[in-house]
């Protein structure tokens, strides 16, 4: 087992006007997050929000601190959110197992001090991760599809149609700032997060996945009168300070993961903008 992270400073909304191509991408794109046995996390000054992604494939792999954190136990002083986006697999919590489905999540609270990451028994396991700074010691959940605070939103006639599950909220589990949930886009359907809105409370990140190797998404960021794209491939992640939009169009339907972090856990606290006024 390895471990590989990067860390990823937040930028002005003024110095992000001048971005090219291979800057925007630098700077907001995730790619290569499942390397088989390797711990993949970026660690970002946005709210200090951690993306990681864990791919097990010749055995357990643990969750393991990085000199960044500077703590004995990457949990410590923080919290995790994870959600399976790969077939059935289990993570053991301090010898306790959880097996989570497709697009099932786990949370797991301040303090933990082992975590294993499980191969798993039919194809390749793949966890999506988000951790973030934490208080107080929550204790640790399962939270399965059914208990998730799931809405039906979008119309076909907007290619939007879309179901959220909302898994880790503040209604679902007891967090201290992380949220996430996952949003898939019916056949047909291919705009997310219409209209466009900012939370100037929390940043938020995106991964994309469910997506056929040969499509793209093309994600939507920046000041709602000042917005770049990127072009995002399958099981990649895009990240979105507080003061930008997070918007995608896909060349085909497709799932994603959404987490927050941030001073505010009320989901619908949230700036949105005209889908007319956008530039």
């Amino acid at each position: 087992m390895s471990l590989h992270h990067t860390t990823r400073h937040a930028i002005h909304p003024q110095d992000f006007k001048g971005y090219d191509t291979q800057k925007l991408r630098e700077h907001f794109l995730i790619e290569n997050l499942f390397v088989p046995d390797t711990l993949q996390l970026t660690y970002t000054l946005y709210d200090r929000l951690i993306v990681g992604g864990v791919n097990p494939v010749g055995g357990p792999v643990r969750l393991d601190t990085f000199p960044t954190l500077r703590a004995e136990n990457f949990l410590d002083r923080r919290e995790l959110g994870i959600i399976n986006v790969g077939p059935q697999a289990s993570v053991t919590v301090e010898g306790e197992e959880y097996t989570l489905a497709p697009k099932e999540a786990l949370y797991i609270g301040k303090g933990v001090k082992e975590v294993l990451f499980n191969p798993a028994k039919d194809g390749e396991a793949r966890f999506y991760l988000n951790s973030a700074p934490a208080h107080h010691a929550y204790p640790t959940k399962k939270v399965s599809l059914a208990e998730a605070e799931t809405v039906e939103t979008g119309a076909p006639e907007n290619s939007n149609a879309r179901t959220i599950r909302k898994v880790l909220i503040n209604s679902v589990v007891d967090t201290c700032q992380l949220q996430m949930g996952v949003t898939e886009l019916k056949t047909g359907s291919v705009w997310n997060t219409m209209p466009a809105h900012v939370h100037d409370r929390r940043m938020e990140a995106y991964f994309y996945f469910d997506l056929p190797e040969d499509q793209v998404v093309s994600h939507f960021l920046g000041e709602p009168q000042e917005t770049r794209h990127i072009w995002v491939k399958n099981q990649e992640a895009a990240l979105s300070p507080p003061w930008s939009i997070h918007s995608g169009a896909g060349t085909s339907n497709y799932t994603f993961v959404w987490g927050m972090a941030g001073e505010n856990l009320d989901y619908n606290d949230m700036d949105k903008f005209p889908i007319t006024d956008l530039k």
